[in-house]
């Protein structure tokens, strides 16, 4: 898997989420984001191109290296600062309070422990920060949902650990956010891949 996972599934994310049609969402995931943000699964960095002119540093979280390789090489003279700062959004190397906002993009079906993940996120946002998100999950039609959970063994297995059965919604909510936006709906592709979910939460 040493191979596999360091150059192949980074190449195949970074090509399946690049899609013109998710570069829509990608704009819209990042609307009203300002000030030092941190991004939890920043991958290669396709969401620089979409951050709003207040954004001045970016935070990256993100546990592969070829990834981040790519984004420094094709994000090299972006405006934005972004320093790197971990491997595991599990424990995020930043103060308590440090940040004005995070974002999350397709990340909550990866990680191996989400509400781990989102209480360090909880703990770096100062007070009024806002988590934006956008992640695909379980869908609400029961029989999509039941090919996502047979598919979903072998999704974690090609996919280094992505689900398709978790569900974005609940999760930000069980770690204490407060859902002020929420968008779900499918897009064009595969059902079973294809039901998103994008959101502003805030704290309590």
């Amino acid at each position: 898997m040493g191979l596999y996972r360091t150059y192949v599934v980074p190449r195949v994310v970074d090509v399946v989420c690049s899609t013109r049609a998710l570069a829509h969402w990608r704009e819209r995931v990042c609307e009203g984001l300002s000030g030092k943000i941190v991004e939890i699964g920043f991958g290669a960095g396709r969401n620089v191109g979409y951050y709003p002119d207040g954004v001045t540093t970016v935070f990256a979280l993100e546990p592969s290296t070829t990834s981040m390789k790519w984004a420094y090489r094709r994000h090299a003279s972006a405006r934005v600062r972004i320093e790197h700062v971990g491997l595991d959004g599990g424990s995020i190397a930043l103060g308590d309070e440090s940040c004005d906002a995070a974002l999350m993009t397709f990340t909550l079906c990866t990680v191996p422990d989400p509400l781990q993940v989102l209480g360090e996120v909880r703990r770096v946002l100062a007070p009024g920060g806002c988590l934006h998100f956008l992640e695909h999950g379980l869908a609400p039609d029961p029989a999509v949902a039941r090919w996502q959970h047979r598919i979903d063994p072998f999704e974690q297995r090609l996919g280094d650990g992505c689900h398709l059965t978790r569900d974005a919604r609940a999760l930000v909510e069980a770690a204490g956010f407060v859902i002020e936006h929420l968008e779900q709906r499918y897009v064009r592709g595969p059902k079973p891949w294809s039901y998103l979910t994008l959101g502003v939460a805030t704290q309590p």
